[in-house]
């Protein structure tokens, strides 16, 4: 009998005639939205992706993460009764991900893999591969409500703002958009968890993941020098006056805004006493192997600029000039008050109205609406420009 939430996917026409595929991960999350879809009456497929060799990834034999996860993800459809099949995107997902993400810390950038999956292997890919098997509708476990406006269908926080995950799906495009489904939007994950206790899902306690995937053990560096052998190529830490202060062991060591771990002191000030004010890694020079640092005020950016900018305001598909909004420009950072302003190319600056501190090139600015939850765009950070000399600092 059914007894759980009603996934109204929107589809027209009996539930029973409409074909749904599932992203599962093997996690409680996916497991939950394939689970729940089919107790709604849905025609539900299954898909996990192989995508990585955990163990060549670690250099640790033996490491079979993935492996357990298709396995568990393998188990859950026998459990509800799908088709489940197993794709082997390892080559696409290590040029459209791994490979990309090696390449930018080698650029001194600071990248985001997980938004680089979802634009590529997981919402061109996988989308296309759900449209092959004839589904009406690709859904997944991510944490991030799909609703229908008057224009079409909007991207929005999830109702869960802990487990919220918007900022990884800016790249998701109108046309995706119009495709994707996300159940779990709606829920809390402790909500979740009872879902999968309900349902009888081997994984309803299987904790989440807290790494990149493919670094499970969250050693990027080493994953890095592995792949690039040339980013363990040492070089000089730097002040911003020039002062040579120490040496590093690769760039990829370090990402801008770090404090910790420099391996610098005994700096002095001019008159000869010890220098106690917190250094910051303020930039990163790859050709010259250079790590600069500097005082946290170095860091502070009141323009960013972005590229490839995804819109999802509707409009001409580029924000409106002057147009309010709220900026994110690091997942674990608070939203912060901004003016957007197009730029060439298919770009746009964001204009802050106070200082930010540590923005990266790599990450991206996510625009949100200046009021409730709708996602508008974002892009990925080409620079930024500091405040103007003499304007208030935080």
């Amino acid at each position: 009998m059914f007894s759980g939430p009603d996934l109204d996917l929107g589809l027209p026409g009996p539930r029973g005639g409409r074909r749904v595929v599932v992203a599962m991960s093997g996690g409680v999350d996916s497991s939950v939205t394939a689970a729940l879809l089919k107790e709604a009456g849905y025609d539900v497929v299954g898909i996990t992706l192989q995508l990585y060799d955990h163990g060549a990834a670690t250099a640790r034999r033996g490491a079979c993460c993935a492996g357990a996860d298709i396995h568990d993800a393998r188990s859950v459809a026998e459990r509800i009764g799908i088709p489940h099949y197993v794709l082997d995107y390892e080559s696409r997902f290590r040029e459209s991900v791994v490979d990309d993400f090696a390449d930018s810390y080698l650029r001194g950038e600071t990248p985001i893999p997980c938004v680089r999956c979802n634009q590529t292997v997981k919402f061109r890919d996988l989308l296309a591969t759900a449209r092959d098997l004839g589904a009406e509708a690709l859904a997944t476990g991510h944490y991030v409500r799909r609703v229908v406006g008057a224009g079409g269908p909007e991207l929005h926080r999830a109702a869960d703002p802990g487990k919220d995950q918007s900022y990884f799906l800016f790249a998701t495009t109108p046309e995706q958009l119009a495709f994707l489904r996300f159940p779990l939007g709606g829920m809390d994950k402790d909500a979740t968890r009872a879902e999968a206790r309900r349902l009888g899902l081997a994984v309803q306690d299987k904790p989440d993941s807290q790494d990149i995937c493919f670094v499970p053990n969250g050693n990027y560096a080493e994953v890095v020098r592995r792949l690039r052998p040339g980013a363990a190529d040492p070089g000089d830490i730097v002040h911003l006056d020039g002062s040579v202060l120490g040496r590093h062991d690769g760039i990829v060591g370090y990402t801008v805004g770090q404090r910790r771990g420099l391996g610098v002191g005994g700096r002095r000030t001019p008159e000869g006493e010890p220098d106690t004010d917190p250094l910051y890694v303020v930039r990163l020079e790859p050709e010259a192997r250079r790590v600069v640092v500097g005082p946290r005020a170095a860091l502070a950016a009141a323009t960013v600029m972005a590229g490839e900018l995804n819109w999802l305001g509707g409009g001409d598909g580029i924000p409106a000039a002057g147009a309010r909004v709220q900026v994110k420009l690091r997942s674990t950072q608070a939203p912060a008050p901004a003016t957007v302003l197009p730029a060439g190319r298919g770009g746009a600056a964001s204009v802050l109205d106070a200082p930010q501190y540590g923005v990266s090139a790599g990450q991206a600015p996510v625009l949100y609406a200046e009021a409730g939850d709708r996602v508008l765009g974002g892009g990925w950070i080409r620079g930024a420009e500091a405040p103007a000399v003499g304007a208030a600092a935080e």
